[in-house]
């Protein structure tokens, strides 16, 4: 570089005066946080409405809201003599003092919207106030606002806005295509209908009609007229309540059978007082409700309706208000998770054979058209209530400790024999000296689970697939991944008593394994010593083995084969210390080796056991990893194929 020559970082020779901006660039200023594209300006104005008071809001649409967005409502309009403030920066009917912001109860509140809108657009508002006998007219363009003229109008306001980003073309070449654009603002029209049912919504597309929905709809009927009637019978009802005067939550919201859950997570929904949002601490809750239930990768379909007091929600933490702050997080997550398992565990979950074929799941966009089906029999519980928490701990630890015991006499597989010795010696010394001994039975022992009606016949088909009946129709279940379901429950229950029995090696099993997977050792150290396994680095890149759970190494498990699999998803997933996720990758890895497999011959009594743990577990319609244990194909899908219905 020359000697005195400026550096490429250094600022300039000359100070930039500092000044104030002008109007119409602070307002284009700010639409850049506000009005992203068409579909913000739909939501702004629809917002506006809601908050008007409006019984039925139509929403037109021009090459995808680029030339034209009009949103016409019923609500009270606007006085003339407040037609051109109503487009001034921050002036709002919904605000008065710094306080108001802690009890927001109105959708729009900033009084930023129509300036922003209006400084990137060629507004016209024609409004009539109920208060008034006539309308008025008003346009507008950039900074430059007009005055209000007569005109005659309906009570209510339409406001339309064309050009979009006239002025600003750096702005206007970012937008989409004008389908891509027309899918967003109809989205945003969606988000609010079902917020709001007892409000009509219409929205045209280039004079075409493509959503229209009645007013005074039940959130429910709303919610299946937005997203299609044909999920209906895959669709569930949630609710909680825990509102304590001015504080608490209540909820309700449907939610999808796993067998609809999505590649995106766009297929859920979440409302906090009418206001659609994103939530990472509801989704998170979502989420591992789920998990077990679905495929890693894949998303449930959920639309959750929150209610809670203004005090306990921030919603100005985002210009365009898609966020919000909860005051107390985790009793949203407490709420949302527990309503969402409760109705899982609630449901029949097995599917059908024709919601389990990959892409059969209709209204893949999860829109469509029609009216909810009469009866409401799509909510009704599809099962009796759930055993208790305790019993069915209470239940598997038993089991685990009895599958443990015999798995060190027979190997890597389920041996009924060996297990019912084991249970038959138990009972035998827990008989008083006086009393009979009972006698055998070569019936699976069953004093540690519920009482279950007579078993169906079972057939085995290639050693792999349970064939059986319900009252439903017919289930194929698939052996492995029904005992992972139950080893996992076990092991987990058992788990909650204490590390699981570890078994010192006499000479410590070692692998390679890449330096950035030695590292997560340390990261999984206390995953480790609840597993009752004590591995160390053996230099950068191996891994000494020297305790191993009895459980797995009785069962054949190769130690350095099983650490590889856990170091290697430890990797792939970000696992940080004392990650729950890791622990439970390496339990669902555990049931795996411990499960019986595909290929293994099973006996009368062994199917008729695993049968019965079916009824027994806790979310037995998928394995750990959330594929599905067993499909139904009903009497009315059978009589279909064989040309009797």
């Amino acid at each position: 570089m020359t000697p005195g020559a400026a550096s490429p970082n250094s600022p300039p020779a000359t100070r930039s005066a500092i000044r104030v901006l002008p109007a119409l660039l602070v307002n284009q200023i700010a639409a850049g946080e506000v009005v992203e594209r068409p579909a913000s300006v739909v939501k702004e104005l629809i917002d506006n409405a809601i908050d008007a008071g409006a019984a039925r809001i139509t929403v037109e649409l021009e090459q995808g809201g680029i030339e034209l967005v009009r949103v016409t409502d019923d609500g009270r309009g606007v006085p003339v003599a407040e037609a051109r403030l109503m487009l001034a920066p921050h002036a709002t009917s919904k605000i008065r003092e710094a306080t108001d912001l802690d009890q927001i109860a109105t959708m729009g509140f900033r009084g930023e919207a129509l300036a922003s809108i209006c400084s990137v657009s060629r507004l016209t508002v024609r409004s009539r106030s109920i208060e008034e006998p006539a309308g008025w007219l008003l346009s507008a363009e950039g900074d430059t606002i007009g005055e209000p003229r007569p005109e005659g109008a309906p009570v209510g306001t339409s406001l339309t806005v064309r050009n979009l980003f006239f002025n600003t073309p750096a702005r206007r070449k970012f937008l989409r295509t004008a389908g891509t654009e027309q899918t967003n603002a109809l989205d945003i029209v969606r988000d609010l209908a079902m917020a709001h049912p007892a409000i009509a919504f219409k929205a045209v597309c280039d004079g075409r009609t493509v959503i229209d929905v009645p007013p005074d709809q039940t959130p429910a009927q709303r919610l299946l007229n937005v997203l299609g009637r044909e999920l209906a019978p895959q669709m569930l009802e949630v609710h909680a309540d825990e509102f304590d005067d001015a504080r608490g939550l209540a909820l309700w919201g449907m939610i999808g059978l796993p067998t609809i859950a999505r590649a995106t997570a766009k297929a859920q929904r979440i409302f906090i007082n009418g206001r659609p949002i994103r939530d990472k601490t509801i989704q998170h809750a979502v989420r591992e409700a789920y998990r077990g239930l679905i495929e890693p990768g894949r998303y449930p379909t959920a639309a959750l309706m929150l209610q809670m007091s203004p005090e306990g929600v921030d919603v100005n933490v985002h210009p365009t208000k898609s966020e919000v702050r909860f005051r107390d997080s985790s009793l949203v997550h407490r709420v949302v998770f527990r309503a969402i398992k409760e109705a899982l565990q609630r449901a029949d979950l097995t599917p059908d054979e024709r919601w389990s074929r990959p892409g059969s799941s209709p209204g893949a966009s999860l829109y469509g058209s029609g009216v909810m089906p009469a009866g409401g029999g799509a909510f009704a519980d599809a099962a009796a209530p759930v055993e208790t928490s305790a019993d069915t701990a209470r239940r598997f630890v038993d089991y685990f400790n009895r599958v443990s015991t015999a798995g060190r006499s027979s190997g890597n597989r389920f041996d009924y024999d060996a297990l019912r010795e084991a249970v038959e010696r138990e009972r035998a010394s827990e008989q008083a000296p006086t009393a009979p001994a009972p006698p055998s039975s070569p019936a699976a022992p069953d004093a540690l689970l519920p009482a279950a009606r007579p078993a169906e016949r079972i057939l085995q088909v290639h050693n792999s697939y349970l064939v059986t009946q319900d009252e439903h129709g017919l289930v194929i279940v698939d052996q492995h991944a029904l005992h992972e379901r139950v080893m996992f429950e076990a092991l987990s229950a058992r788990l909650a008593q204490g590390p699981l029995e570890s078994q010192r090696l006499l000479t410590p099993a070692t692998l390679s394994a890449p330096p950035s997977q030695v590292e997560k050792l340390g990261d999984l150290s206390a995953v480790f010593a609840r597993l009752g396994v004590e591995a160390a680095p053996l230099g950068p890149d191996a891994v000494a083995i020297h305790a191993f759970p009895t459980f797995l190494f009785d069962r054949g498990v190769d130690p350095a084969e099983f650490i590889a699999g856990i170091l290697e998803r430890a990797e792939e997933e970000g696992f940080g210390a004392g990650d729950e996720e890791a622990l439970h990758e390496a339990l669902d890895m555990m049931a795996c080796k411990a499960a019986v497999k595909a290929g293994d011959r099973l006996s009368d009594e062994e199917l008729q056991e695993l049968m019965r743990l079916r009824e027994a577990v806790d979310r037995s319609s998928n394995c750990p990893h959330g594929r599905p244990t067993a499909i139904r194909l009903s009497i009315r899908d059978l009589e279909k194929r064989f040309g009797r219905g």
